[in-house]
């Protein structure tokens, strides 16, 4: 006994530091460590495309992009971000957002930034953070008007440049509604202010972007973690606040964490969305807008995705042309994801999983400039009969010559 207690006790001395982690699945370190000691930017279009929790050792540091996610993901084993530096993403061209999948801690002493641009001059369109939506254009002298801003909540194209909402309203007089839930599942950004809609070339700011950081261990920020809103130039309209979703065993730090909406002419971008899951708290970070907080039990699995059986939707054809399931909105640079005729409208068919019939769903098509954008409300189709889950619904939506983005939105009662 008197050679085994000593021994005892320094193995519960060596012991008593170390603290449960959460589980965080899919961190199997195949990124590596990133430690960034100078200004980075991590080119998100380098990602390959692969599952997201796939083997990525070939294309360590790079992440992989998995559209049925839509996200760019990183499997880290630890994140180190030095006092001085700052990291901006480069956008994959589906404008995803990006996941961070951390195996230990992540230490953000700098800056990780995923702010939308601020306002750019026509033809060009501000660009958002990764899983944000761009800022609508101003008017061109080649003879192409203003437009509005881009994402569910992009700013309108009314008088003295909108702007974009997203976990609050736009302080603009026109102002489209709010959209997301305070759990960011699924991930997204904030949306884009609108130009002005009379002969002005500034163009609206783009939306905040949105991340995920997951980590099994401890996350601190003593720098900054930000995801605002692009700041107009007069007289257009500011992006709204992306998001920014934390997991993790232990949040420290007294820095600033923040998903702010930019400037604009007519008030200022709405507030993004921040949600906080963590087992315990160490400091004072100062986070703004308020967050959704959520404890953790020890031991806890991070839940990523939306469930399998969670609510869904996405637009099957356009014009009885079919959409891809990995669409980008390239407004040109790639072409379009659904080509259709000169005509005056469409009839867009949707399709709904897990969603109540008493539901309302939306299709919003934004112009790339020259018109207003068009909200229509869909209506159930009445020849489909229901299966699994599985409700089709109808719209018949406005069109005009050129691009345009479209997206559906839902409304569940």
């Amino acid at each position: 006994m008197k050679t085994t207690l000593p021994f005892l006790a320094a193995l519960v001395l060596l012991m008593a530091p170390a603290r449960a982690a959460i589980t965080v699945p899919g961190a199997n370190n195949t990124d590596g460590e990133l430690v960034v000691t100078a200004n980075t930017v991590i080119d998100l279009s380098q990602a390959v495309d692969a599952a997201w929790d796939s083997d990525n050792t070939a294309n360590a540091g790079k992440g992989v992009y998995d559209k049925s996610k839509w996200a760019v993901v990183f499997k880290y084993s630890r994140v180190t971000v030095n006092a001085g530096a700052t990291v901006t993403f480069k956008n994959h061209p589906s404008r995803a957002p990006v996941v961070w999948l951390v195996d230990g801690d992540v230490l953000i002493a700098g800056v990780v930034s995923l702010n939308g641009q601020n306002s750019v001059p026509a033809p060009g369109h501000a660009e958002p953070g990764p899983g944000g939506f761009r800022g609508g254009r101003g008017y061109y002298s080649g003879g192409v008007g203003s437009g509005a801003g881009f994402g569910v909540g992009g700013g309108p194209l009314g008088n003295n440049g909108p702007s974009g909402s997203y976990g609050t309203l736009a302080q603009s007089t026109y102002r489209d509604p709010v959209y997301g839930n305070p759990s960011l599942v699924p991930l997204i950004g904030g949306s884009g202010g609108a130009g002005h809609h009379d002969a002005h070339p500034a163009g609206g700011g783009a939306g905040g972007g949105a991340i995920l950081i997951a980590a099994a261990g401890e996350i601190s920020v003593s720098g900054r973690l930000d995801a605002n809103g692009g700041n107009y130039s007069s007289p257009a309209g500011g992006g709204s606040g992306g998001g920014i979703r934390l997991v993790c065993d232990r949040l420290a730090g007294s820095g600033n964490i923040r998903a702010l909406g930019g400037s604009g002419n007519n008030g200022s971008g709405g507030l993004g969305r921040i949600r906080i899951e963590r087992v315990s708290v160490s400091g004072s970070p100062v986070v703004t807008p308020d967050p959704s907080l959520v404890p953790l039990t020890s031991g806890a699995q991070a839940l990523l995705w939306p469930p399998d059986d969670g609510p869904a939707v996405r637009i099957l054809t356009v014009g009885g042309a079919p959409v891809s399931d990995d669409p980008r909105a390239s407004f040109g640079v790639l072409g379009p994801d659904v080509a259709l005729p000169q005509t005056d409208s469409v009839q867009v068919v949707i399709e709904t999983v897990n969603v109540e019939a008493a539901s309302q769903v939306q299709v919003r098509l934004t112009p790339g400039g020259q018109t207003e954008r068009q909200v229509v409300n869909a209506t159930l189709d009445p020849a489909f009969v229901p299966v699994g889950g599985i409700l089709r619904w109808l719209a018949n939506v406005p069109v005009r010559v050129g691009y345009s983005a479209m997206q559906v939105k839902v409304v569940r009662p």
